[in-house]
């Protein structure tokens, strides 16, 4: 449909430059002040470049130099480009967790694009959290916006083999305690994990999150799959920026293009990648900022009927980013999972989901299996709930061990990550193979943060027998990376009395992914006994953003969002004076 376009007087930021009084004459001057002149920015789109570029965020060590081309592309098209720097989130240093942080890259960002003379806004983004924070803020300040992805980085290499980011991190350490390879192997592991900048090459948090955000219609055609160091990735920035200034004339804003039906596709394509549990956490945060409620019944209904095709790591066997690239990337997978997707969905380039996809094709199938023979029928993701999770759980099944889909064993119950870290190699322990590994205390408000704790290390004298995989239960995230029969998000959390709080050593657990049951085979009188001694631990901060946090921030099922920043009435822009 042809929009009207803007005029610049029309501008958001002829606000603060167009106008003729006393406040506007400083702007300009301070703008010249900088060594720009008038014809660079008078009646020009301004638009802010969110660069979350650091020294700590190795993700995003190229991020200099994309700003520069993504400039390159504002300036090209007639816009008027400032960078403004935002928090990082660097996942592999940030601690007790980048999750504690997300909120607050989502309000610097909207804060920054309300207060500043801004039109439109580039987002920089890909280390996990930076993703949905990015697009939180700017759907909330729902100015026209386009993201670019940092991009994945190149594959790891390991005497030949191919290294994939987190997956082989864990794997190798666990043969490392079983005694299975020695600390120089240890050491060339490290050494070959992480070749080039750019974002984890597994089907982690950060390349789920990337491919949501094409999927919703948020970046250029194509953006998610190119490797941070392919030439494609500099000219994919420099069309991004010179297709944001078209955006403003156009006022093509986040709300114009996240629709139910956009985010109903992103759950497929969550579902089809097998992508990391976090996803289904940061989307329902994401749909919140545009007023479209998500529950956790949605994320389980499309995964029944949607196969897996991304043969990725950590659910697939072999392949990474860059084998998916190659393959024809995210743009063949949308296109072979065809029917299941609303392809009449709009998306930032002015064109339809599918008309962006037309022609794509899978030059490897592999790689991207069609759905005649997917890695999966179904069930990439899978929601669980029972007396253990009342408000829901969530597994990935492809990513564990079939035998342990259907299990019951006795609780192995530690109290907090200390406790788990003190005791799991303890020759004393009392566990076996067929032992539930229970953790407690690693939620939104008890972690804090949601660390990616619920991966729980096999303890090492059955690494040693052989196990690789155990039934382990949580209210931590775990990374998208990462693998195993881990029931993760149980919501209500333990710390503030949710039923895992009353798991005992020894209490049997029945975990059912085909009937998506988790159950807690007590009976309710012994827990109501429990919950009535149960006390609540204190607060882990008296002051500043921890104790925001700890005053506003919600539960799992419903996305980790701050609950003042759910979609509501518009906050008016600033008066200038």
């Amino acid at each position: 449909m042809a929009r009207t376009r803007k005029q610049p007087h029309e501008l958001r930021s002829h606000r603060w430059f167009g106008a003729k009084d006393l406040r506007s004459f400083a702007h300009r001057s301070r703008t010249l002040q900088m060594g720009y002149t008038r014809e660079d920015f008078a009646g020009k789109p301004v638009i802010a470049i969110i660069n979350t570029w650091s020294d700590v965020n190795p993700c995003h060590a190229h991020f200099r130099t994309r700003a520069e081309e993504v400039k390159r592309g504002v300036w090209q098209a007639g816009g008027f480009p400032l960078e403004m720097p935002a928090i990082a989130l660097a996942e592999p240093f940030q601690k007790p967790s980048t999750m504690l942080y997300r909120n607050l890259l989502a309000m610097e960002t909207e804060e920054l694009l309300r207060s500043y003379p801004v039109d439109g806004a580039v987002l920089m983004g890909g280390c996990d959290k930076t993703t949905p924070a990015l697009i939180m803020g700017a759907t909330s300040m729902n100015l026209p916006a386009i993201f670019v992805p940092a991009g994945p980085m190149l594959r790891g290499n390991w005497h030949g083999q191919p290294l994939g980011s987190g997956t082989d991190a864990w794997k190798y350490w666990a043969e490392l305690r079983a005694g299975n390879i020695d600390e120089n192997d240890w050491r060339e592991v490290e050494d070959g994990s992480a070749r080039s900048y750019g974002h984890c090459m597994t089907m982690g948090t950060a390349s789920t999150m990337t491919s949501v955000a094409e999927t919703l219609g948020l970046t250029l055609p194509g953006a998610a799959s190119i490797p941070a160091p392919d030439s494609n990735h500099a000219r994919m920035a420099s069309n991004s920026g010179r297709r944001i200034v078209e955006m403003v004339w156009e006022d093509v804003k986040p709300t114009d293009i996240l629709t139910r039906e956009a985010f109903d596709n992103a759950i497929t394509v969550i579902h089809a990648l097998s992508g990391s549990t976090n996803a289904i956490i940061h989307l329902i945060a994401m749909a919140g900022r545009a007023g479209i409620g998500l529950d956790l019944e949605r994320f389980d209904e499309l995964a029944r009927r949607t196969p897996v095709l991304a043969n990725i790591r950590p659910a697939g066997d072999k392949y990474l980013m860059e084998d998916f690239y190659y393959a024809g990337g995210l743009r063949a997978m949308l296109a072979e999972l065809g029917d299941l997707m609303a392809t009449g969905c709009a998306t930032i380039n002015g064109k339809t989901l599918g008309e962006n996809i037309v022609g794509a094709k899978i030059y490897n199938d592999d790689v991207i299996r069609t759905r005649t023979n997917p890695v999966s029928a179904s069930g990439g993701l899978a929601v669980l709930h029972g007396n253990l999770a009342p408000n829901g759980a969530v597994i990935k099944p492809t990513a564990a061990e079939a035998r342990l889909l259907k299990h019951t064993g006795p609780a192995v119950v530690f109290s907090d990550y200390n406790d788990m870290a003190a005791r799991i190699d303890d020759e004393a322990l009392k566990v076996d193979e067929n032992s539930v590994l229970v953790l407690r205390h690693a939620g939104p408000l008890g972690g804090p943060g949601m660390p990616e704790w619920g991966q729980l290390p096999i303890p090492k004298k059955l690494l040693k027998k052989g196990v690789r995989d155990m039934v382990r239960i949580s209210d931590a995230r775990m990374s998208g990376t990462s693998y195993g029969a881990c029931v993760l998000h149980i919501a209500p959390e333990s710390f503030v009395g949710g039923p895992l709080a009353l798991v005992r050593d020894g209490d049997l657990i029945e975990l059912d992914v085909e009937r998506r049951k988790l159950e807690l085979k007590v009976s309710e009188e012994e827990l109501a006994k429990r919950r009535a001694t149960w006390r609540q631990s204190p607060m882990p901060y008296a002051r500043g953003y921890g104790a925001l946090y700890a005053r506003h921030i919600t539960q799992a099922d419903q996305g980790c969002d701050f609950d003042f920043l759910h979609d509501g009435p518009p906050t008016p822009d600033p008066e200038i004076h």
